[in-house]
């Protein structure tokens, strides 16, 4: 920072324009630079494909491609006249009436721990690039850790959720990808993990259940002598790891306290057609506890594509076997019962749903693994909800979907899209740690998407 800006930092508390209305301020300057349509939103459901899917299997097929790049899957007819998408996505494709397309996402960097900080933080890694950097406090905040810190959900539930674990990738000397966390904004804004298979008859959120033997009286007993301990412990709790523990102390207390709270993670209240609906599996369970999550005031639920032990989306090899068996399936059916419960209950216009991985695949087939490369260079995503145009299709990839052909954009602005839709601008800067002002987002909402 240089002089002048360092001596107006310092000059904002003796004027008296503390942070939470310079961030008001700042935020009400930037309103203007947010698409016409933008900023009906209040609450994200982000659907994180691990792995990288083909754009070529999924949204973005070339039946008119050589052999070696077309692959075994037809197109079908959706709901959006001129729009086709994979033959094995059934119970979206009369669905897409409500969901945009786009196929002209692309960067440069084809590793998996990078690039997929990019997709969730909407900036770029701090070592780019690679796979063998893993998170660290340098990392951007996730768009749900921004979200907490901007405009936090109201009630005793937290502001960001994600399911059912953090993305991790074990042939990346890094292991876990970065971008999961509140980064440079602190541990109080990490996501709330729910981990495990929510489809397992004895699945609980194991956090929120009471020892045996402690009631409700008592817990309150044991939090009014914490307080009292920590009342005591001045010196240590202004340090900032002390204060991060105290507001997540104080958040874990107050679900245990409310039966609310813990029933809104309770899965057997929901009736047995609706889980059937979304698929007696990890992934449909996952996506119907993330609706369970927003309907009661989490402002957003990232819902990572699970460990299946086999490399999640990343089809180095039987990409088809493995497209048409294992992923597409829950995924398409998740989806669907979403965008039908979201439409039904007014909620689908108030919820962006974001479905997208960190890249594609290369066009050719590898005709030795049956598989595909990685390929950042033109992929597909899918957006809905929260004022996006449904039926949209932004941009257009080359004869072989190889390059962007028409209106390329990027994982940021596909980060800066959701910020958008969620009414906050993308160029909005956040204090860090140290009280430095620093960008949440690198970029620019697809204006087109909106309206």
């Amino acid at each position: 920072m240089s002089r002048r800006a360092l001596l107006q930092a310092g000059g904002i508390g003796l004027l008296g324009l503390g942070l939470p209305r310079l961030l008001a301020a700042q935020q009400q300057g930037a309103a203007a630079t947010l698409p016409p349509g933008a900023g009906r939103a209040k609450r994200c459901i982000f659907l994180f494909m691990w792995g990288g899917p083909s754009q070529l299997d999924t949204f973005d097929m070339k039946p008119e491609a050589p052999d070696e790049v077309r692959g075994d899957f037809r197109p079908i007819a959706t709901s959006v006249p001129g729009l086709q998408i994979c033959e094995h996505f059934q119970k979206l494709a009369p669905r897409m009436d409500k969901v945009a397309v786009i196929r002209s996402l692309n960067h440069n960097d084809p590793a998996h721990l990078s690039s997929g900080h990019a997709t969730l933080t909407g900036h770029l890694a701090p070592q780019i690039n690679s796979d063998a950097a893993p998170p660290s406090d340098n990392d951007t905040p996730h768009l749900g850790s921004t979200l907490a810190r901007v405009r936090p959900a109201g009630g005793v539930l937290p502001s960001f959720v994600t399911l059912p674990w953090l993305a991790y990738h074990p042939a990346a000397p890094g292991g876990q990808a970065p971008g999961q966390h509140g980064g440079w904004l602190g541990r109080n804004f990490d996501p709330m993990l729910l981990s495990g298979d929510p489809n397992d008859p004895n699945w609980s959120v194991s956090e929120l259940g009471l020892q045996p033997g402690i009631s409700i009286d008592r817990l309150h007993d044991r939090q009014t002598l914490l307080g009292t301990i920590d009342a005591q412990r001045e010196q240590l709790a202004r340090a900032g790891a002390a204060a991060d523990l105290g507001a997540w102390q104080a958040r874990a207390f107050d679900m245990l306290g409310a039966p609310s709270a813990r029933a809104a993670f309770d899965l057997s209240q929901e009736p047995a057609a609706d889980r059937e609906r979304y698929g007696r599996n990890i992934h449909g369970q996952c996506v119907l506890l993330a609706r369970r999550l927003i309907e009661r005031g989490v402002s957003l639920v990232c819902v990572n594509w699970h460990n299946d032990g086999r490399n999640f989306w990343d089809t180095h090899g039987n990409n088809f076997n493995r497209l048409k068996n294992d992923l597409i399936p829950p995924a398409d059916q998740a989806l669907a019962a979403l965008l039908d419960d979201l439409s039904t209950r007014g909620l689908l216009d108030e919820t962006i749903v974001a479905w997208v991985g960190e890249f594609g695949r290369r066009p050719q087939i590898d005709r030795g693994s049956a598989g595909r490369e990685h390929w950042p260079y033109c992929y597909s995503g899918l957006l809905a909800g929260g004022g996006i145009r449904g039926g949209a299709i932004h941009g257009a990839s080359d004869s072989i979907a190889a390059r962007p052909a028409q209106s390329p954009v990027t994982p940021r602005d596909y980060a800066a899209t959701i910020l958008a839709a969620l009414g906050i601008s993308p160029e909005i800067k956040l204090p860090d740690r140290l009280g430095r002002p620093m960008p949440v987002c690198d970029g620019t909402p697809i204006a087109e998407l909106f309206g």
